[in-house]
């Protein structure tokens, strides 16, 4: 029998997928559990983000009897971020709830969002307690979370990921800003409204490897950071003018000790020391500016964020 749904859903989950056909049977079952047991209509959007294993074709099974499956298929791999931008784009329910499909996002969850949300709160985020990775992994999540609250002028809530629900007019806010940079979880605090979070444990991957390599986590990190905070730059700057002041101090020094004493200062290691720090903190600020001048690059040239190659049970036009 096939489970068909209202054309205007009252709730749409929102799922990137890339090389999940391990966890997306488990998955589904779970989601369509909870989801059936809503009472109210929903939408299941998958986003297949280039996958090469036979997600977009496992998808198309759970369609075949549920039509609240719906599939968007990009033309290749877009990165995670924007997969979750174009379910976002492509949604249709007054709550939008966005979750990755490595199960270490539980469906659980989705009754306590939906009762905050009923609360009166516009964006309900989970707030990861515990997680089951690596130590190294851990620490590492830990510090870059620490380090974008401080360095921000947004706030952004202490470890808290993607995994959230969000109103039609939050989402609808989040998809009207035009940067190409998306750092969703950065953009759902800009947009303020009324907004809380839950505390979860986010539990270890179900099977396959984790698509977030130790390369794409350190680019998120920084989008995160450049895209929210200019401190950096100010860091550059404060760098730049400490080394002057070194710079100004040692020389008054060297001519005092030639005008007034018959010491010197001998040695090329002392000069060569000096010379690499100098080379040192220009490359360094250099580098800070790259960053930022390569964002800017992005942002002007204007490419589509994705391209959709298919598209099934999606009416919405973007």
């Amino acid at each position: 029998m096939v489970i068909e749904k209202m054309d205007v859903p009252t709730y749409s989950v929102v799922l990137p997928v890339f090389n999940e056909s391990e966890n997306l049977p488990i998955l589904y079952d779970q989601l369509a559990a909870i989801m059936n047991s809503l009472n109210e209509p929903y939408e299941l959007l998958f986003v297949d983000d280039g996958s090469t294993d036979n997600s977009v074709e496992l998808i198309k099974g759970f369609r075949s009897s549920n039509l609240s499956v719906k599939l968007i298929s990009l033309s290749r791999n877009f990165g995670h971020q924007r997969a979750l931008t174009a379910g976002l784009m492509l949604s249709s329910g007054a709550a939008v709830i966005a979750m990755d499909t490595d199960l270490q996002d539980s469906p659980s969850v989705i009754p306590k969002f939906i009762e905050e949300w009923k609360k009166g709160y516009s964006v309900v985020y989970a707030i990861r307690q515990t997680r089951r990775e690596g130590l190294i992994k851990n620490l590492a999540y830990r510090a870059f979370y620490r380090i974008l609250y401080y360095l921000a002028d947004t706030m952004i809530p202490l470890d808290s990921g993607d995994f959230s629900l969000m109103d039609r007019r939050a989402v609808d806010l989040i998809n009207s800003l035009p940067e190409r940079t998306r750092y969703v979880r950065g953009l759902r605090a800009w947009i303020g409204f009324k907004q809380t979070g839950i505390k979860v444990d986010r539990d270890a991957r179900n099977a396959g490897d984790p698509k977030y390599t130790l390369h794409k986590l350190i680019n998120l990190a920084m989008e995160g950071i450049i895209s929210f905070s200019v401190v950096p730059l100010r860091i550059a700057t404060a760098l730049g003018l400490l080394v002057s002041t070194l710079s100004y101090a040692s020389i008054f020094v060297v001519i005092y000790m030639k005008l007034f004493t018959n010491l010197s200062l001998p040695g090329f290691a002392a000069t060569a020391s000096i010379l690499l720090f100098l080379g040192g903190v220009q490359l360094l600020t250099v580098g800070i500016l790259g960053e930022y001048v390569g964002r800017i690059f992005e942002e002007v040239k204007g490419r589509p964020l994705f391209i959709i190659s298919e598209a099934l049970g999606i009416k919405k036009n973007l």
